[in-house]
C-alpha cells in the first residue's frame, strides 16, 4: 500500500509557471506507475499524465502537452508535474495517482491509490 500527498499549488496569472510535488510513503514507489489527474469544478476527472515505473516513458494529454512535464524521483519516493505556460482552462484540483497493476494508463480506474489533490488557479 501507498499514501501519496501532493504540494505545490496555489495561484498564478496566464502565462506563468508551477510545479507540483507527490510525495509517496513506504519503499516500494518504484514498483508503482504514477500519474497526474485534474478535475475542474462541475466537470469529470481527466488524465493528464503518466509515467512508467522506471520513469523511462511518459504520455501526455493532447491539452498539456508541450506545456507539462512529468518526472519521478525514486529514491525520494516523489512524482513531479511541471507546468508551463498556464492556462486559465487549466484551473483544476490536480491529483497524483499510483497504479499497482500497469505501467501506466490514462483510465482513472487503472490507478490504486490516491492523493487528495492540490489546487491550481491560474487567472486571466
Amino acid at each position: 500500500q501507498v499514501q501519496l500527498r501532493e504540494s505545490g499549488g496555489g495561484l498564478v496569472q496566464a502565462g506563468g509557471s508551477l510545479r507540483l510535488s507527490c510525495a509517496a510513503s513506504g519503499r516500494t514507489f518504484s514498483s508503482y506507475a504514477m500519474g497526474w489527474f485534474r478535475q475542474a469544478p462541475g466537470k469529470e476527472r481527466e488524465f493528464a499524465a503518466r509515467i512508467s515505473r522506471g520513469g523511462g516513458t511518459t504520455y501526455y494529454a493532447d491539452s498539456v502537452k508541450g506545456r507539462f512535464t512529468i518526472s519521478r524521483d525514486n529514491a525520494k519516493n516523489t512524482m513531479y508535474l511541471q507546468m508551463n505556460s498556464l492556462k486559465p482552462e487549466d484551473t483544476a484540483v490536480y491529483y497524483c495517482a499510483a497504479s499497482a497493476t500497469t505501467d501506466g494508463s490514462t483510465l482513472v480506474y487503472a490507478y490504486d491509490y490516491w492523493g487528495q489533490g492540490t489546487q491550481v488557479t491560474v487567472s486571466s
